[in-house]
């Protein structure tokens, strides 16, 4: 049987080419893959509108949508999809096509509508139904009711008359294999719980956070609890593409939301809704008022309906049972409103129809307004403050508050930078690696099964990261260095056992691989305790490098390097 034969028949060698296949098939590569890949898209932005949805989260990189052509230009990298999107004009129509379908959206400016912390007063002009006395006989007239109501005071901006299709987009990826926040850009926040919390609490706190990101269409995020040695709680979010005032709002705030009549509260979000609407038969503008202008500015009045529990109704039946009817045109409400608080701010007052006093009503419909300079824009802000208001409610209020402890947030330019100087070194170690394995021993047999043995381990870990969905990071590319120049070692004690010519009388081939492995094994153990540690050290920013390490030291001591001692003394054998 040839020295060929022999290695790849041997069960040692099988095993690992099977897990560099499995490890490939994970990876999924396609160096040729062109286009931009969708990272997330705004709500109510042209895209959302027109049918375009953020991916999921667990979703892997080569199965995201990409888009291929705009108005049958190709889209090849992220500088086409930009500069396509630039030279639009508002209330176009745009062809959208992409691996997974055709779109069409009408772009509209760039604009963001700053809220100040300051109110002003609006006075409203409404049509109302009135009784009316004439001559002793009551008459229906419809007459112009003016009230005076306290709004945000709000500066809409628009950004050098751009156009915004509110699509986030990078390059079309060539692999599985995940970006950490250092390679890809995006913004990462600690946040540390005011107070010691339970591991239940915890769970509801990273639950509300995913939760909230998500409803707001963010993806690629990672939500996870970490703690540093000495004990104390963290939070870690890091999100690809977002802005760090964005993370910030979502994830920072308790978000407590208040539903009061007088100063006592009728029902909180959280426990105390079972049920929020939110498809377009019982949710979004409402149809009864929808939009009007007054004094230059556009009011958009939203509505959706939710489902109290029964306590929660009660309680409503409770401190309503004693409230006075009064009618306003031709219909009966109650002296008092629903007054409805986010964070303690107030956010808007609802009438209460005399049909629900000191009823246990379960359905009710929670309402509310968007304030812009056109139609348009007021449409937007109403919407984007109800979903705002249901994703309050969906998540409730986080069981205690959070304190940012850190943030960074990384461009994507700088972190290409990165990926490009990672695999720079990495190719001048395996380089540096080669010349002084190959000047170390000057036998091809043993110096080609170890290159070949280091690439596919790096591979495997790869693989790995790929199929678990591990974020490599710079921390993580670190640990990969390190599995190389362990693996190394380990390999040249082995090889140096094998060629070792002195005492062969007394040693045969298997007692010389045991004594390699007994160096490697207690090497092995060694490592992996001293990374245990590092997975909770700097409030677990290092746990990328232990991971990684862990991962491909096992790999080597249980795949690869049995392997290569297979291969090495197949060459070998009849040589010494």
């Amino acid at each position: 049987m040839s020295k060929l034969k022999k290695i790849f028949t041997n069960l040692r060698v099988i095993i690992l080419l099977a897990v560099i296949l499995f490890a490939v098939v994970a990876i999924n590569p396609n160096p040729l893959n062109k286009g931009v890949t969708i990272r997330n898209v705004i709500i109510n932005s042209s895209a959302s509108l027109a049918g375009i949805e953020s991916p999921k989260p667990t979703a892997s990189p080569m199965s995201k949508e990409i888009i291929i052509s705009m108005n049958n230009k190709p889209i090849n990298n992220v500088l086409d999809y930009y500069s396509f999107e630039a030279g639009l004009k508002p209330n176009r129509t745009v062809r959208i096509k992409t691996n997974k379908g055709i779109y069409r959206l009408i772009t509209k400016y760039n604009t963001e509508t700053i809220i100040l912390n300051e109110t002003i007063n609006k006075t409203v002009t409404e049509e109302v139904n009135a009784t009316i006395i004439v001559n002793g006989t009551k008459v229906s007239k419809k007459i112009n009711k003016t009230k005076i109501i306290t709004v945000p005071k709000t500066i809409t901006k628009i950004y050098n008359n751009s156009i915004d299709l509110g699509i986030r987009v990078y390059n079309a990826p060539t692999t599985n294999v995940r970006k950490g926040l250092d390679l890809q850009g995006g913004t990462r926040v600690l946040l540390e719980p005011e107070e010691k919390i339970s591991a239940d609490e915890m769970e509801i706190v990273l639950s509300n956070i995913k939760q909230r990101l998500n409803v707001y269409g963010l993806s690629d995020i990672v939500v996870r609890t970490t703690s540093d040695l000495s004990g104390n709680q963290y939070i870690l979010t890091e999100i690809a593409g977002a802005n760090e005032e964005e993370v910030k709002e979502l994830v920072a705030k308790q978000g407590k939301f208040e539903a009061k009549i007088g100063d006592n509260v009728v029902f909180k979000g959280g426990n105390d809704i079972t049920y929020i609407c939110r498809s377009a038969d019982c949710s979004g503008i409402d149809p009864n008022t929808g939009c009007s202008q007054t004094n230059g500015q556009w009011f958009c009045r939203f509505r959706f309906s939710i489902s109290l529990s029964p306590e929660a109704a009660q309680k409503q039946a409770e401190l309503t049972k004693n409230l006075d009817v009064v009618r306003e045109g031709k219909q009966d409400y109650l002296n008092e409103t629903l007054d409805l608080y986010l964070d303690n701010q107030y956010v808007d007052s609802l009438n209460i129809g005399a049909e629900l006093k000191g009823r246990a009503i379960t359905d009710i419909q929670i309402s509310g307004s968007g304030i812009g300079t056109t139609e348009q824009e007021a449409l937007f802000e109403s919407l984007k403050n109800m979903k705002r208001l249901q994703t309050i409610l969906i998540t409730g209020s986080l069981p205690v508050k959070l304190e940012v402890v850190k943030t960074d947030a990384i461009s994507p330019a700088l972190g290409e930078k990165f990926v490009k100087n990672a695999f720079f070194i990495g190719f001048l170690a395996v380089l540096g690696v080669s010349l002084i394995v190959f000047l170390r021993y000057r036998r091809i047999e043993v110096s080609l099964p170890m290159i070949v043995n280091l690439i596919g381990e790096v591979i495997i870990i790869l693989g790995v990261a790929a199929l678990i969905g591990w974020n490599i990071d710079i921390a993580a590319i670190a640990g990969i260095i390190i599995v190389v120049g362990t693996g190394v070692d380990h390999l040249i004690v082995i090889a140096d056992e094998l060629l070792r010519k002195e005492q062969q009388v007394f040693f045969n081939w298997k007692q010389r691989i045991r004594n390699a492995f007994f160096i490697i094994m207690a090497a092995y153990f060694t490592t992996l305790v001293a990374m245990l540690p590092l997975m909770r050290a700097g409030a677990g920013l290092l746990k990328g490098f232990a991971i990684t390490t862990i991962i491909g030291i096992s790999v080597g001591v249980f795949i690869t390097r049995p392997a290569f001692a297979a291969v090495v003394e197949i060459l070998l054998k009849d040589k010494l």
